[in-house]
């Protein structure tokens, strides 16, 4: 129990800069509180005490402001960040290192009883305030959703989803500029799941990162070429069987001067 509350104070103070001391997480942040009334919630859910698990539920809601049914499963160093307005369903799975924001609903759009009707999140998803996931489908590891986005599709891991219905913008590109832009020294975390796609000052950054790494490129092709013509005028310029060290014999330098 307090290893576990001592990883989510951690990954708090980590992702939020706000956060000056683990005293402060500890007694001022409803996602936190949330969060460990939850698992009670939840271990009373599991072990048949369904009316405590939906009354622990309900007092969890009236304190913090974040509704998460007992019967959803979260994993470790989730990130409720203000937290006030989540609704999260029953059969909702929040993986691991998740960060979610206010006002965010992973809800369902079917009314038949014991079906999947709630969204699972896999490692390290960010869902933006005010954003939407409705549906029983999976948003891959890694995946964004923006603010205010509605998405009733699944996400691939490592992409972004933006809009009403929200669309998938360049999973693939944004991947391979994260990385660059990692060698680079800019952080890959983004917060409030932001698209970069739709931000005008995140479009020219992404301009110059896309230039700097087209650059590294030629100028690594220039220099294979360069190395190549090198090796070979030397080659060229060096008759065969010549002396190829710079020793310096002084004794036959001796016998040929007498």
């Amino acid at each position: 129990m307090f290893q576990r509350l001592r990883e989510d104070i951690a990954c708090i103070l980590e992702r939020d800069p706000a956060a000056r001391s683990a005293w402060e997480v500890l007694t001022c942040y409803p996602g936190l509180h949330a969060l460990v009334l939850h698992r009670f919630a939840h271990g009373c859910w599991v072990r048949g005490f369904k009316w405590l698990g939906r009354f622990t539920s309900h007092v969890a809601r009236f304190l913090t402001g974040i509704e998460i049914h007992p019967g959803a499963t979260i994993g470790r160093r989730v990130f409720i960040d203000h937290g006030m307005g989540i609704v999260i369903g029953e059969m909702a799975e929040i993986g691991d290192e998740c960060t979610i924001y206010q006002g965010v609903t992973l809800g369902g759009t079917s009314l038949v009883k014991g079906a999947k009707r709630h969204p699972t999140l896999g490692r390290g998803v960010i869902v933006g305030a005010n954003a939407s996931v409705l549906g029983g489908f999976t948003v891959g590891e890694g995946a964004r959703v923006g603010s205010s986005a509605v998405v009733t599709k699944p996400v691939p891991a490592g992409a972004t989803a933006v809009g009403n219905p929200a669309r998938v913008i360049e999973a693939k590109g944004d991947a391979r500029r994260e990385e660059a832009a990692a060698r680079m020294g800019f952080s890959a975390f983004s917060a409030y799941g932001v698209a970069q796609g739709d931000d005008p000052v995140a479009m020219a950054m992404k301009g110059l990162i896309d230039n700097a790494s087209s650059h590294e490129h030629q100028i690594a092709l220039l220099w294979q070429a360069i190395t190549k013509l090198s090796e070979a005028q030397r080659k060229d310029c060096v008759p065969a069987g010549a002396q190829h060290d710079e020793h310096f014999d002084g004794a036959e330098l001796a016998r040929l001067v007498k």
